[in-house]
């Protein structure tokens, strides 16, 4: 095939062609901004090796600590409604140093907290920066980016993923030495990043069509985005489930916490980036999906089996619930993205809206049970919620099916999924 004269080729293929070869030839507009989403993503798991640090310096309890997730994703979900209006009338650029400003300051604050409530008040405005920033990074990264959507949305999941993965690591190496200092430190990248935006990032062009604040709730009239949110959250629930509520049970200290957790963070980016598109191809969405929320159900009920027993057992289990989550993030992605009719912000703002609540209640409800009625029940209690996730997929199986089928056909040839059988293809000879 790399032989073979351009015009000789399919336009599908000449189209893949094009995506490979400027997979790394971007704009320093996409790595500044691709370096910040990485920087915003960490601020997900910066806080889990410190949690009990946290708890012990400011005299709380697990689950007030936790209601520093549970502010955030609060926050973070209703912001989600309000971040297309203000994006299209004063540009993705604006929004996106907005955000990173907010994230500054917020951030900032967290590390001169007094007391868990004022932590918890400052979270909440962190989250508001986050929604800002998040929501707008991909949509900007495809305007800018060379060589198609699909190249975008690799380098936005790639950034995504290494975020997750490096939040952990980041609270762990300076939550090791102050619990304050994860805080500090991400205030300095921001802020790093803040600069390389205004100096790199182009001005970005104000859509055609401005977004009203009810479109986000409007799209979720759609029956298919309705489902694939509803079961979003959910799976919500069980994902935040392993990710707060587990660092109070490994008994372990910042540096041990946060390597666990980088661990389960390699695995989601891997299995988001690389596995997910491969199996969503082979076997469709869906059913990749329901066997996926299956397996995450036999983790949570062996994380819940191993809770207060083995701590060797959790951590693995931990890991490869990691892998399970890699492959959903990108699945659900996927599906409400492509099962909507409505404009890919206003679906992605309906969506992230309900799937984030689920984020915001498991933290609090999973400590709360953990410290009522032992550690084993949060995680019985987030397999029931996988259950709950499957049972909605499966109710409304052929309709997603034949609606994410369409938009496969629809931009086969060129999207994520091709373009890195493409490039894989390409490393292998």
């Amino acid at each position: 095939m790399y032989g073979h004269p351009a015009d000789t080729l399919p336009a599908a293929e000449v189209t893949l062609e094009a995506e490979k070869a400027s997979l790394l030839k971007q704009p320093k507009a996409v790595w500044a901004t691709a370096l910040a989403a990485v920087f915003a993503f960490m601020g997900i798991g910066l806080v889990d090796p410190i949690l009990p640090a946290i708890a012990k310096n400011l005299d709380a309890s697990p689950s007030q600590v936790s209601l520093l997730f549970t502010s955030y994703f609060l926050v973070t979900a209703v912001a989600m409604l309000i971040t297309g209006y203000v994006s299209s009338r004063i540009g993705g650029k604006r929004t996106l140093l907005i955000g990173l400003a907010v994230i500054v300051v917020f951030a900032s604050l967290s590390g001169t907290s007094g007391s868990v409530a004022e932590l918890i008040g400052f979270r909440a405005g962190w989250g508001l920066g986050n929604a800002l920033f998040v929501a707008t990074a991909l949509a900007v990264i495809v305007g800018v980016a060379s060589g198609g959507p699909g190249t975008a949305i690799i380098l936005y999941e790639a950034a995504l993923g290494l975020g997750i993965s490096l939040g952990p690591l980041l609270g762990a190496l300076l939550g090791g030495w102050q619990w304050r200092a994860p805080f500090f430190g991400t205030a300095v990248l921001m802020a790093s990043a803040f600069i390389a935006l205004i100096a790199l990032l182009p001005k970005t062009p104000l859509p055609e069509r401005k977004v009203r604040l009810r479109d986000p709730l409007l799209a979720l009239g759609h029956r298919g985005l309705r489902r694939t949110a509803a079961s979003g959250l959910f799976y919500n629930y069980g994902f935040f489930t392993v990710l707060a509520f587990t660092p109070f049970i490994l008994g372990m200290d910042a540096y041990g916490i946060g390597g666990v957790f980088f661990g389960w963070g390699v695995a989601v980016a891997v299995f988001s980036v690389f596995a997910a598109p491969v199996l969503q191809n082979r076997f469709g969405a869906v059913r990749v999906l329901i066997g996926t929320l299956v397996l995450l159900m036999l983790d949570l009920v062996g994380l819940g089996l191993a809770a207060g027993h083995s701590v060797p057992a959790v951590v693995v289990l931990v890991v490869i619930s990691g892998a399970l989550l890699g492959v959903n993030n990108t699945i659900y992605t996927e599906l409400a993205m492509g099962v909507s009719d409505s404009p890919r912000p206003v679906a992605s703002a309906g969506y992230n809206f309900v799937r984030w609540m689920g984020g915001a209640l498991a933290p609090f409800a999973a400590a709360q049970l953990g410290e009522h009625f032992g550690p084993q029940v949060p995680f019985f209690a987030g397999a029931l919620a996988m259950v709950a996730a499957i049972a909605v997929v499966f109710g409304g199986r052929r309709y997603l099916t034949s609606l994410s089928a369409a938009a496969t056909s629809h931009g086969a040839g060129s999207g994520p999924g091709g373009l890195l059988r493409g490039v894989l293809g390409g490393l292998l000879g």
